[in-house]
């Protein structure tokens, strides 16, 4: 199990631009995970977001100069107690000072002397995230190990509308917690892999996630128990790995559209076929961790289904098997992952049950994940295994979806041609 439960140190740094409110969404839900979170804003940042707002979320002072708190060497002991320099927002303005290694106040300062992840998330107008000196920029600072989000696409200031939106701040608190289970395996002495390298560039991925919903009469319908968090958790992370994504979504719980995906909503178990089916024709990876009704009724009652003496009769026929049919499209180099929700019984346990669907399906890998009350549904956490065509086998451990997501993504990646 990857350690995420301890407080951690986190900076949580602060730049001019009109996205610093959602910072104080970000600071409150790490505060709320239990971590000690102190604000570095720059002066900028302060005109946009007054210090007490943060303190009081924070329960410290902002920090914002070089020649505060002189004696305590603050811009070199912050950056060596972090253990995760989080950037929201990172203007602009503040990627450029970063690449030229600035250190012209104390944000800048700080991350200079860190030697743990920083993750940085950009909100600015389409115009200047699209420049070629950002482009550059941004390419120069992944190089050196910084994580740079790909921002969302929506509203930004004023009536204008693209990529350059802060993502929002559920979809950051997530990502900071991948960093920080991940840094926590490694200095636990595990030589995980990076969650976040851009090893999918280029690459074109469809991910399904939710559930589907036959409807059975004007009312009610049928269907499979799924919140969609881990196939959001996929995308996501799929998309910040550098993958053009399209994400098919079924019925999930009240989740924020993943940043820089594609976002195609369905209810039937039919219409997620034609949609998946549409957008994979020239996928490099398609992932089916949507838990799609198996059975449809044979016929839709015009009118609601009164209750009866009996309960009524409803008869039912087979839903297309979608990964059955993604598996035998005749689509070369493609690479299909199955998700397996299994209870153990009697005659076999979730692996050998995973084992065989493996077997039934055909696809190039399975996650196996055993369900029941507190696994895997509605859920943060998730745990399982992934298995190959090839035979292999490997325990994915409990942490977050995001984590589970960047196991499965690593998989992937060696097996891409």
């Amino acid at each position: 199990m990857i350690e995420s439960d301890r407080p951690r140190e986190i900076v949580l740094g602060v730049s001019g631009g009109i996205a610093a409110y959602k910072s104080c969404e970000v600071l409150r839900r790490l505060r709320e995970a239990g971590h000690h979170v102190q604000v570095v804003a720059t002066r900028s940042a302060l005109e946009f977001i007054g210090a007490a707002t943060f303190e009081a979320l924070s329960g410290r002072p902002v920090m914002t100069g070089v020649f505060e708190n002189v004696h305590d060497v603050e811009h070199v002991a912050l950056g060596r107690r972090a253990e995760l320099v989080l950037l929201v927002p990172a203007t602009a303005d503040l990627l450029a000072r970063m690449t030229q290694g600035r250190a012209d106040d104390l944000l800048t300062s700080t991350l200079l002397t860190a030697r743990c992840p920083v993750l940085a998330v950009p909100a600015m107008h389409t115009e200047m995230w699209e420049h070629p000196a950002t482009v550059d920029n941004v390419a120069t600072l992944r190089r050196r190990g910084t994580v740079v989000l790909e921002p969302a696409s929506g509203r930004l200031t004023g009536a204008d509308t693209g990529p350059g939106r802060l993502p929002e701040p559920p979809e950051i608190a997530e990502f900071a917690r991948l960093l920080l289970e991940w840094g926590a395996s490694t200095s636990a002495g595990g030589t995980e892999p990076f969650p976040l390298p851009r090893d999918l560039e280029g690459r074109r991925v469809v991910v399904s996630a939710g559930g589907t919903a036959e409807p059975l009469d004007p009312v009610r319908t049928l269907g499979n128990r799924s919140s969609g968090r881990q196939g959001y958790a996929l995308a996501r992370v799929a998309a910040q790995r550098g993958a053009d994504v399209t994400l098919v979504a079924g019925t999930i719980a009240d989740l924020d559209p993943p940043a820089a995906v594609d976002l195609r909503r369905v209810q039937t178990t039919r219409e997620m076929r034609d949609a998946v089916l549409d957008a994979s024709k020239a996928a490099d990876v398609v992932v089916m961790a949507a838990a799609v009704s198996d059975f449809r009724p044979t016929a839709l009652s015009a009118g609601k289904i009164k209750k009866g003496e009996e309960p009524p009769s409803i008869p039912l026929e087979f839903n297309p098997d979608i990964l059955r049919e993604l598996v035998t499209e005749d689509v070369p180099r493609r690479l299909v992952v199955g998700f397996a929700a299994e209870t153990g019984d009697e005659h076999g346990s979730v692996l050998d049950y995973g084992r065989a669907k493996l077997e039934r399906k055909g696809c190039d890998l399975l996650v196996v994940n055993a369900v029941g009350a507190g696994k895997a549904f509605e859920m943060e956490d998730n745990e399982g295994w992934l298995l190959g065509a090839d035979g292999s086998s490997m325990s994915l451990p409990m942490g977050s979806k995001a984590a589970l997501a960047a196991r499965v993504w690593d998989a992937v990646a060696e097996r891409l041609p």
